[in-house]
């Protein structure tokens, strides 16, 4: 399915549904659609590309979002001589991963353009994709900057592929829209608190803003849906909701640092698990995605206690 390092092939089998009804159906989606057209931003003009970043050189007091997550650093592997590096290789890494995430979300809202039934959420769909083609330019030309990159997150890698390959456009929705963006918007908020970079900063703001509509466009799109669904098809969606939610919660465990800084995986995985600002860190994360859920009807008792389990919610 992957070749090396550099690309991944899903095979995937969907009916592209074509629509000669053009009549708009909801409002609401025309109207987010009309906010997307005006809201467009140029990745060139827009961010100030002469800042200078040496990567590696040594860092002012980090900000209080980073102290919280620097204290706690103190049951980790990471030994006080190496937190500047940690937080040099935590920032190219969660920049690749924003990248390789865009990449990812472009794929799929394409995807939707093709498989959604009505007209209004496959003009929002296109204009989404102009959205996500601007968060790739805009984060690969930072990641060169940078100089440093990590491959895709293997949870990530999975989910993605989980998504693409998926012939029902409810799933798409569910897997993009809903999980992916809604981890998105979380990371990008909480990353723009806690970058010590103004370039970043200024592109995560820029990115926050179109990714705030992509999440309001799948809640839209989904609403009612479950409602009306069989048991049967109702289940499936709760087993891609909770093998969605584990894979979103290893991307967290930062095995690719603890490798490339040559501390002790093992023990850097337990931290990410047993640490309780990181485990506050990722139930913040899914706060977003744990409330669209409860508004499509999909935080059922089965989707709670699974996250629950995975100290996903309280």
């Amino acid at each position: 399915m992957a070749d090396g390092l550099a690309a991944m092939d899903v095979d995937a089998s969907v009916v592209t549904r074509f629509t000669w009804d053009y009549e708009s159906k909801d409002a609401k989606l025309r109207e987010l659609y009309e906010k997307a057209k005006s809201a467009q931003w140029d990745a060139q003009r827009d961010i100030d590309w002469g800042r200078q970043i040496t990567y590696g050189a040594p860092l002012a007091e980090p900000t209080a979002v980073t102290a919280e997550l620097l204290h706690t650093l103190d049951d980790s592997p990471v030994p006080p001589e190496l937190r500047d590096a940690f937080r040099w290789e935590y920032h190219a890494w969660m920049t690749s991963q924003f990248l390789h995430g865009e990449q990812g979300a472009l794929m799929a809202t394409a995807r939707l353009v093709e498989t959604v039934p009505d007209v209004d959420a496959k003009l929002y769909a296109a204009s989404q994709v102009a959205d996500e083609a601007r968060h790739v330019e805009a984060f690969a030309r930072y990641q060169k900057q940078l100089g440093v990159s990590y491959p895709v997150n293997p949870a990530l890698s999975d989910m993605l592929a989980s998504v693409i390959g998926d012939s029902r456009w409810d799933v798409i929705y569910l897997g993009n829209q809903i999980i992916v963006e809604g981890l998105a918007l979380a990371a990008f908020r909480l990353r723009q608190a806690s970058s010590f970079d103004p370039t970043i900063k200024q592109i995560i703001d820029l990115v926050a803003r179109d990714e705030s509509r992509h999440v309001a466009f799948g809640v839209l799109a989904l609403r009612g849906l479950y409602d009306d669904m069989t048991s049967r098809e109702l289940h499936e969606r709760e087993e891609f909701v909770m093998e969605s939610s584990l894979l979103m919660a290893r991307r967290f465990q930062l095995t690719e640092i603890w490798d490339r800084m040559d501390l002790d995986v093992e023990a850097g995985i337990a931290y990410t698990q047993q640490d309780e600002v990181m485990l506050s860190f990722r139930r913040l994360m899914f706060t977003k995605i744990i409330a669209n859920l409860d508004k499509l009807s999909l935080l059922t008792p089965r989707v709670r206690r699974h996250l629950q389990q995975l100290s996903l919610m309280r």
